[in-house]
């Protein structure tokens, strides 16, 4: 068996105690500070700026200096121990504030405990040949979701009768749970689906439109819509201003280039859920004005004492009268009123008490005048036929109409310009269009030639109050543009 000699033994003890001795040296020199000096200029430099302290420029280059892992924001870097004063350096690299973490509380701390400050939106709108369901899953809305809010709104709305172009905005809470949803078709009228405490509330929104007082004036190059849209105002505008003058102007054939126009009109704005202005359509025409081949037509629109308003020219005389000059939204005549016409599909000769005026499939044709529904049925070579006596002995038929408005019925009494049917080719025609005819006390009359007789004029004692109203928009329609003024009228 191995035995250390006791010299030996006794020199192990001394080396033992030694090294036990600097263990604890270095121990209580890390716990004191070591290697950081309070009044090194470095290390008070570096804690109250939070730059990195400035590297010995002395130090040996033989020694493993700088070596450190800059990814960490942390470089340590080693003195020669050999060297006086030699220490352990930290550095740090520079801190941003905006680089710091920031703490966002779950939903279980403070005021987000209940989720409610907190909502998920999802708007969208309905692609061609899309529906509300598939726009929905397309949008990462569940099926369950897409359920609810069909069967919650069926009572309101058929999704089925949904169009492109119709909006959604569906809002969610962080567990998915539908607090309203909003389904709108064009920019007035819409449905909403919102929780109230315990079960949903269903409702139809109507917006509330706000008007402005506008203007758009400008030159006929190819059509009067053509016109309206280079302004960029919507059609409708043409049309109801078409309107206005569809007693004295066939807009389809009288119209040439070079005839100028000038429309004074309300523009109709709401607020949308954002609480932003949207334009919607144009409102109400007060005043117009149109210079062609055929002169000058001007209209203003005045309501009297019973609120029933109408379009008057500057005389006070009505600018309605008891029949439109024609029944529909034409392309041509395909055919005028004559005495002796060889049939298109008969080719004989024989007359054409009427006119044909030519259109597309489905065109809407409406009364023009006020009058009583006498036939309404199949007639032969006429196809889909309707006829309306009228005042003073006038009777007007539509011939070859693909269908009937629905309702419409014999004894039926129907208003100026009320549709009754819609442009076909039905019976012995060639293509769609719709013969028109009148008669008066049961003979044929050119319709272009009846002298119409004129609606009711200004009355006596609204004559003054008329004068005022129409000086002030004569005024403003002669006056430069004028786009969305802060007040209508």
């Amino acid at each position: 068996m191995f035995r250390i000699p006791p010299r030996m033994l006794g020199w192990l003890r001394i080396r033992t105690t030694r090294t036990a001795l600097g263990l604890l040296i270095v121990s209580v020199a890390f716990v004191s500070g070591f290697g950081a000096p309070v009044d090194d200029p470095r290390a008070a430099n570096a804690e109250a700026s939070f730059e990195p302290a400035a590297t010995d420029a002395g130090a040996d280059a033989s020694g493993p200096a700088h070596v450190g892992a800059r990814s960490s924001g942390l470089r340590a870097s080693w003195e020669d121990d050999s060297r006086p004063n030699s220490r352990v350096v930290a550095e740090y690299a520079p801190i941003r504030i905006e680089s710091l973490p920031i703490h966002a509380p779950e939903l279980g701390e403070g005021p987000w405990a209940s989720g409610a400050n907190m909502t998920l939106v999802t708007r969208g709108a309905l692609g061609r040949g899309e529906s509300l369901s598939r726009s929905l899953r397309r949008q990462g809305i569940d099926s369950a979701t897409v359920h609810l809010v069909a069967r919650e709104m069926a009572s309101a709305f058929d999704f089925r009768r949904s169009r492109p172009g119709d909006r959604y905005r569906l809002v969610q809470d962080p567990e998915g749970m539908v607090l309203e949803f909003r389904f709108s078709q064009g920019p007035e009228r819409s449905w909403s689906l919102r929780w109230d405490t315990d079960h949903y509330v269903v409702s139809e929104d109507i917006a509330l439109l706000r008007t402005q007082l506008a203007k758009v004036s400008g030159l006929v190059e190819s059509s009067l819509y053509d016109a309206v849209k280079e302004l960029g105002e919507q059609p409708q505008l043409a049309a109801d201003f078409a309107d206005i003058f569809a007693w004295d102007i066939d807009f389809s054939r009288s119209v040439r280039p070079g005839d100028d126009f000038q429309i004074l009109y309300e523009r109709l704005y709401r607020t949308d859920d954002d609480g932003a202005e949207i334009y919607v359509k144009p409102g109400r025409i007060l005043a117009a004005r149109y210079r062609g081949l055929m002169g000058e037509r001007a209209a203003v629109y005045f309501a009297g004492e019973d609120d029933l308003g109408g379009y008057y020219r500057p005389d006070g005389s009505s600018i309605e009268r008891a029949f439109l000059m024609a029944p529909l939204e034409f392309r041509r005549i395909s055919s005028s009123f004559s005495r002796a016409r060889q049939h298109p599909i008969l080719k004989v000769v024989r007359p054409h008490p009427g006119i044909d005026y030519a259109a597309a499939r489905g065109t809407p044709l409406w009364a023009i005048g006020d009058g009583r529904v006498i036939y309404r049925g199949w007639a032969g070579a006429s196809g889909n036929l309707v006829k309306i006596r009228h005042m003073n002995g006038y009777v007007s038929s539509y011939a070859h109409l693909s269908g009937f408005q629905p309702n419409l019925a014999v004894g039926q009494r129907v208003k100026q310009k009320q549709v009754i049917g819609y442009v076909g080719d039905t019976g012995l025609a060639t293509g769609p269009h719709v013969c028109f005819r009148m008669q008066r006390n049961g003979h044929y009359v050119n319709p272009l030639e009846i002298a119409s007789p004129p609606g009711e004029a200004i009355e006596r004692h609204a004559w003054k109050s008329f004068q005022l109203r129409r000086d002030l928009l004569l005024s403003d329609l002669g006056r430069g543009t004028l786009v969305a003024a802060d007040e209508a009228l």
